[in-house]
């Protein structure tokens, strides 16, 4: 089971409506536990965000790795990371 980081988790509490119509969590705790149960992942770099959707393949013929990161699953979590979660 994937920890997640108080920056993991104020990024999603804060970027949640990119991916759901209303807010699923509204604290902490709340997100804590959507990410944990939805087994949502972070990563350290885009190189790692294009890996992870690759391995669960998802189509990027076409797509360049700069792209990637306008899904709306993908959350930058700052320091180079994100946050990904599967709806």
């Amino acid at each position: 089971m994937q920890e997640y980081d108080e920056a993991v988790l104020n990024c999603f509490l804060e970027k949640q409506l990119q991916l759901f119509p209303e807010k699923i969590a509204g604290t902490i705790d709340e997100a804590e536990a959507f990410l944990e149960e939805c087994m949502a992942v972070v990563v350290d770099s885009v190189d790692e965000v294009w890996e992870y959707f690759d391995e669960e393949g998802i189509d990027l013929e076409g797509q360049d790795k700069e792209d990637i990161l306008t899904a709306s699953e993908v959350f930058e979590v700052g320091n180079g990371r994100y946050l990904i979660v599967e709806s």
